[in-house]
C-alpha cells in the first residue's frame, strides 16, 4: 500500500490518548521537583558548590544562588497548569524553559532521562494536549474538540521507539555482550536483595541481564506497536524498568517510560482512565465534549508546526551518530556520548593530580581537590575530558587571581573503564590552560590501547 503524507496529514484519532499523557507527564513532573527539593539536592548541587561544570556553548547558564529554589518553584507550577491543562501552551512553554535552565545548571548531573523531558516538553509546546480533559477547554467550549491529527500522538511514540533502538543499538558493544560490563560489575552491589540477591553473583545472570537488557530495548517499540503483542509488551515494560529502579539509582525514569508505553494502547483506554478519574472527583466527563470535531487547516502556522517539529526529529535521529566523526574509543574519549541515548553502559573511574606552575618563577605546587570540588563533582570530573579541561582553567584563573603570572596546568591522570585495570588518560606534559573546548578531537587524551568493538 502506497503511503500517502498528505492523507496521512489528514487522519485524526481521539484526542483522549493526548489528554491523558499530558495529565501523567505534568503530575510525575511535579512529583520530580517535589522529590528533588525533599532530598536537599538543590542546596548539595547547586548552592553549596564554589564551582561548576558548565555545557559548551551554554556557559553563561548558571545557578541562581537560593534564587534556584524559586525556579523549581515555577518549574513546579508549570507543572501542574500543564497536568490539569490551564493555560496550556504558557505552561508548557515554561516547564520546557525552567526545566532545562535546571539541567544546563551543572554538567555533573547530566542524566539521559533528564534530556528525554526536555526533548518530550519541547514536542509538547506544538501540540493540542489541552483540547480535552483540560481546564483550558472547560473554560472555552469553542476549543474544546474530541479528535485531533493522528501525527500528534504518533510523534510521541517515534520518540519513545528512538530512545529504545538507540539505547539497545549502543548496547550492541563487545564489553557488553561477551563480557557482560558493567553489569558484572553492578549486579552483585545487589546480593543483599531479598530473593534474587543471592542470583546476582552468578556469571551466567550477569550475561542474561546484558543480553536480555539489549534486545528488550530493540524489539519492545514494535512490540508495542502491534496490537496483539501490545499487552505483553505493556507487561514486559513494567517488569524491565521495576527491576531496574530496584536495582539501580535512576530516579523517576522508569515511571516516565511506563507511562509513556500506555500510548500505545487504544484511545478507548485512555477514555475510560480519564472517565474513571472524572468520576472520583465527581464531575462528568461531558463537560468536555461540544460535539464538533477539530479540522486543522493547512495555514503557515501549522505548517510552521511541521516544519519545526520534522527539523526537530531529524536532529534527534541523526545527533546521537555525531560520535563517527572522532577516530578514538567513544567510551574512552567519551566525545559524542552524551545526549545519544546510550544508558547505563560503563563503569568509569579515573585519579586526577593537579599542578599549577607559575610560569616565570617556576613555583609548583598540587592541587588538592577537596579545597574547590565536592566529592561528587570530582568523582564525575575524574574520567571525563571536558570535565578535566574546564576544571583546570578554572584553576588557572584562580591562582592567576593569587598572584602566579600566566599559571600553568597540568594532570596526572588514571582511569579505569569496565574492569580494565587503570591507565594513563591525559598528556601530563600538556598545559591544559592552553587548550580551549570545541567540538574538535581532544588530541591531549592518551590513546586508549584496547578495543570495544560495536556501535
Amino acid at each position: 500500500m502506497k503511503f500517502s503524507l498528505s492523507k496521512y496529514l489528514n487522519t485524526y484519532s481521539q484526542a483522549s490518548t493526548l489528554a491523558f499523557f499530558r495529565l501523567a507527564f505534568g503530575f510525575m513532573m511535579l512529583f520530580s521537583l517535589i522529590r528533588f527539593v525533599s532530598y536537599g539536592w538543590i542546596e548539595q548541587f547547586y548552592i553549596q558548590p564554589q564551582f561548576h561544570f558548565t555545557y559548551y556553548g551554554f556557559e553563561w547558564i548558571k545557578p541562581l544562588g537560593n534564587y534556584t529554589y524559586l525556579l523549581f518553584l515555577i518549574a513546579g507550577i508549570a507543572a501542574l497548569f500543564v497536568a490539569i491543562g490551564y493555560q496550556y501552551k504558557i505552561a508548557i512553554i515554561t516547564f520546557f524553559l525552567s526545566f532545562t535552565y535546571i539541567e544546563f545548571m551543572d554538567k555533573t548531573t547530566y542524566l539521559n532521562h533528564y534530556y528525554f523531558i526536555t526533548v518530550l516538553s519541547f514536542i509538547l509546546i506544538f501540540l493540542p494536549a489541552n483540547t480535552y480533559f483540560s481546564v483550558d477547554a472547560y473554560r472555552n467550549p469553542k476549543m474544546a474538540y474530541q479528535k485531533i491529527p493522528r501525527w500528534t500522538v504518533d510523534i510521541l511514540k517515534l520518540l519513545l521507539g528512538i530512545v529504545y533502538c538507540y539505547a539497545g543499538l549502543a548496547k550492541l558493544n563487545s564489553d557488553w555482550l561477551f563480557k557482560a560490563m558493567p553489569l558484572k560489575i553492578w549486579l552483585p552491589n545487589n546480593s543483599n536483595l531479598p530473593i534474587i540477591g543471592t542470583l546476582l553473583n552468578a556469571n551466567w545472570v550477569h550475561f542474561a541481564f546484558s543480553w536480555t537488557g539489549m534486545i528488550y530495548d530493540l524489539t519492545i517499540p514494535f512490540l508495542l506497536l502491534y496490537k496483539r503483542t501490545r499487552t505483553f509488551a505493556f507487561v514486559l515494560v513494567v517488569v524491565f524498568h521495576i527491576l531496574t529502579k530496584i536495582l539501580f539509582p535512576i530516579g523517576v525514569f522508569p515511571y516516565v517510560m511506563i507511562v509513556c508505553s500506555l500510548l500505545f494502547f487504544e484511545s478507548s483506554f485512555h477514555e475510560k482512565v480519564l472517565d474513571y478519574i472524572a468520576k472520583s472527583l465527581h464531575f462528568n466527563i461531558n463537560i468536555f465534549e461540544n460535539g464538533k470535531e477539530k479540522i486543522q487547516n493547512f495555514n503557515a502556522i501549522y505548517k510552521t508546526k511541521l516544519v519545526v517539529i520534522t527539523c526537530f526529529l531529524v536532529f534527534q535521529i541523526a545527533f546521537p551518530f555525531r560520535y563517527l566523526l572522532y577516530k578514538d574509543e567513544l567510551f574512552w574519549t567519551e566525545e559524542g556520548f552524551r545526549f545519544s541515548w546510550r544508558v547505563m553502559l560503563m563503569e568509569k573511574a579515573g585519579y586526577t593530580q593537579f599542578t599549577v606552575t607559575d610560569a616565570k618563577t617556576k613555583e609548583t605546587i598540587m592541587v588538592n581537590n577537596r579545597n574547590f570540588l565536592t566529592t561528587f563533582q570530582e568523582k564525575q570530573m575524574a574520567f571525563q575530558p571536558d570535565f578535566i579541561l574546564e576544571y583546570a582553567h578554572y584553576l588557572h584563573d584562580y591562582y592567576q587571581e593569587l598572584g602566579f603570572t600566566n599559571p600553568e596546568v597540568r594532570v596526572e591522570s588514571y582511569v579505569a573503564i569496565n574492569g580494565r585495570l587503570s591507565k594513563p588518560y591525559i598528556d601530563p606534559k600538556i598545559n591544559l590552560a592552553k587548550e580551549y573546548e570545541s567540538f574538535q578531537h581532544k588530541n591531549w587524551i592518551l590513546p586508549f590501547n584496547d578495543a570495544i568493538k560495536g556501535l
